[in-house]
């Protein structure tokens, strides 16, 4: 087992600085999103029984790289994610979120 008890705790002590904190926070927010469009995707090709090849030659793209997409960590082009919805007849929308009230009360 790869021992990450360094790793856990240099990230622990760069976490105090609160620039860095906020880098972090955003940087893991992105990610989660990205993440969770993709699992979204990937549940809509198991449904429609579309294999990662299949899909790959219906959006005109080389089945290893949406492979890689489904499979590994990846930041795909919003280009192919679009696609990649519209040959799964869904499609990709930003939804804003309610603002947080500002300290203060401004908001």
């Amino acid at each position: 087992m790869l021992d990450t008890s360094r790793h856990r705790q240099f990230r622990a002590e760069q976490l105090e600085d609160p620039e860095f904190e906020a880098e972090y926070e955003r940087a893991r927010h992105e990610i989660g999103q990205i993440d969770a469009v993709i699992v979204e995707l990937d549940r809509l090709r198991v449904e429609a029984g579309c294999s990662k090849a299949g899909l790959a030659r219906r959006i005109g793209k080389n089945p290893a790289a949406i492979r890689r997409l489904f499979t590994a960590e990846s930041n795909p082009e919003l280009r192919t994610v679009a696609a990649l919805a519209s040959a799964l007849h869904a499609e990709v929308r930003v939804v804003a979120r309610p603002r947080r009230k500002a300290r203060g009360g401004a908001g």
